[in-house]
């Protein structure tokens, strides 16, 4: 029971008013449709207007009040407008917004506190290079180790996702993405990640297959690769399913690279920052990269992103090597030193890794229910529950997964998917989520797994509209509607 004034969230949520969307967010929705771009996408999984955020819930324009298990897509680990990071950023816009490059006192203040944070031997032997998004970060350590290599081709996996923007597309494994993007520079060597639910070269009993086959590619004259220059990898796939590889994996890929002398890159735009219960998702297998891009939390909302990659890596880079006004924003970097310092105080990632796994175990007894949830896997609290037509074959089964987003939607909770097939309900709560709220969530998870099923009894009444002990419980909440998936105004958004 988290405790009484200790609350970040809105304490009734999930609070429906009017089933979403209601009449304010149509509205805003039918304007956005027709002054923006056909490309947006998020309007079509989460019909509403937000209007206020608290911690981990969210108040759209109409009252109504949701559990968000989104948090930004990993943006927001800290949950929306932590009080510690608001403060940060005040103080910062009473003194400078701008800095170029110069060393002003947020930049350096933002470095040192970096520099007790990174990983095994990152840490006191890294230099920082600074960029805006994940996909300029992942684009820019490639450049990096390509420099210090003097050869191109970088080893990414089946299921990657490591930005769209510019050349880094290509590292990025969507075939979709690449038929939108007119940037295919670069040259990939595409490797299975070690997916044991859906085993390619043996997943399912560990990375030996995997190692075994990058072995070829580097010994084999006629393996058809000319040169790795790098190995990026994601310690768990996010936009790819939330795989969580065999716990072999990174220790071999660790031993691999050595062996060959290539740079090892982790992406953890989205893994990083407490996501999986630790600061990084390596340190779960005692492995250090030779580069490490961050993004995302790092900022707590405030785009910021960089790259710290082995201090004796490369001798001297060029000045100007890559470019980006609005790299290192003194607002962003101010919000990024609390958000480490957050972080790094108390127990909140040992309690992380305890609710996570609690989580799992939670969901997995639903599955144990529902022969639709497949299979059930994560770290910390970044867990995918994986929709499938039939156990036995393993057939993804997307619009079981979106329907159950729809159904969540109208129950008042967030939650997003992910997987090749979109197939994945990825669950990625803020930290700071307080019991209560995840409770409510995942009773409502439940809830909506049995309306796919008429003969079962609905768990939500019981929940809407308790409050945390010590405080007054809100009003009684009307009925939660069924579940459905209504369009935006004036326009039909392809699936």
């Amino acid at each position: 029971m988290t405790e009484r004034g200790a609350w970040l969230s809105f304490p009734d949520a999930p609070r429906i008013v009017v089933p979403p969307p209601g009449p304010k967010s149509k509205a805003l929705l039918g304007d956005q449709a027709r002054w923006e771009t056909d490309a947006v996408s998020y309007p079509h999984a989460f019909p509403m207007a937000p209007r206020l955020a608290q911690g981990s819930t969210i108040e759209d324009v109409d009252g109504n009040r949701f559990v968000d298990w989104v948090a930004g897509i990993s943006v927001l680990n800290l949950g929306h407008r932590h009080p510690r990071v608001v403060a940060a950023v005040e103080r910062q816009l009473e003194l400078l917004w701008h800095g170029l490059e110069l060393p002003t006192e947020a930049r350096v203040g933002f470095l040192r506190e970096l520099e007790d944070r990174l990983p095994g031997k990152l840490r006191n032997h890294a230099r920082i290079f600074f960029t805006v998004t994940g996909g300029d970060a992942i684009e820019t350590a490639v450049n990096l180790a390509d420099f210090a290599q003097g050869k191109h081709g970088t080893v990414a996996f089946s299921g990657a996702y490591h930005g769209v923007h510019g050349g880094v597309v290509g590292l990025t494994s969507g075939r979709r993405y690449h038929a939108t993007s007119a940037f295919h520079g670069g040259t990939v060597v595409r490797v299975p990640y070690p997916d044991p639910y859906r085993p390619v070269l043996g997943a399912q009993d560990g990375s030996a297959g995997t190692i075994s086959y990058l072995e070829h590619l580097a010994n084999d004259p006629h393996s058809g690769v000319d040169a790795i220059s790098s190995v990026l990898v994601e310690p768990v796939l996010g936009e790819g399913g939330y795989v969580v590889p065999p716990d072999d994996f990174l220790p071999s890929l660790r031993e691999f690279c050595d062996a060959h002398s290539i740079p090892l890159i982790a992406d953890e735009v989205q893994t990083g920052l407490g996501r999986t219960g630790r600061m990084w998702a390596v340190e779960h297998a005692g492995v250090t990269p030779d580069l490490l891009c961050i993004a995302k939390s790092i900022g707590g909302g405030i785009p910021l992103s960089l790259v710290a990659y082995r201090d004796d890596l490369v001798k001297e880079l060029p000045r100007g090597f890559h470019l980006g006004t609005y790299r290192a924003n003194p607002l962003a970097l101010a919000a990024g030193t609390e958000v480490l310092k957050v972080l790094g105080e108390g127990d909140l990632l040992d309690r992380v890794r305890k609710r996570g796994a609690k989580t799992v175990e939670r969901f997995r007894s639903m599955a144990s229910d529902h022969r639709a949830l497949g299979d059930v896997r994560g770290r910390g609290f970044m867990i995918g529950t994986e929709f499938v037509k039939h156990r036995s074959t393993r057939e993804a089964w997307g619009e079981r997964a979106k329907a159950m987003r729809s159904a969540l939607f109208a129950r008042g909770v967030l939650m997003h998917t992910c997987g090749a097939w979109d197939q994945v309900l990825r669950f990625m709560a803020p930290l700071t989520i307080e019991d209560e709220l995840l409770e409510r969530g995942l009773v409502a998870y439940e809830d909506a797994l049995d309306s796919f099923e008429t003969t079962a009894p609905s768990r939500i009444p019981a929940m809407i509209g308790r409050a945390p002990q010590g405080r007054h419980r809100p009003p009684t909440q009307p009925g939660i509607p069924a579940p459905r998936g209504p369009p935006v105004p004036s326009r039909t958004f392809p699936e």
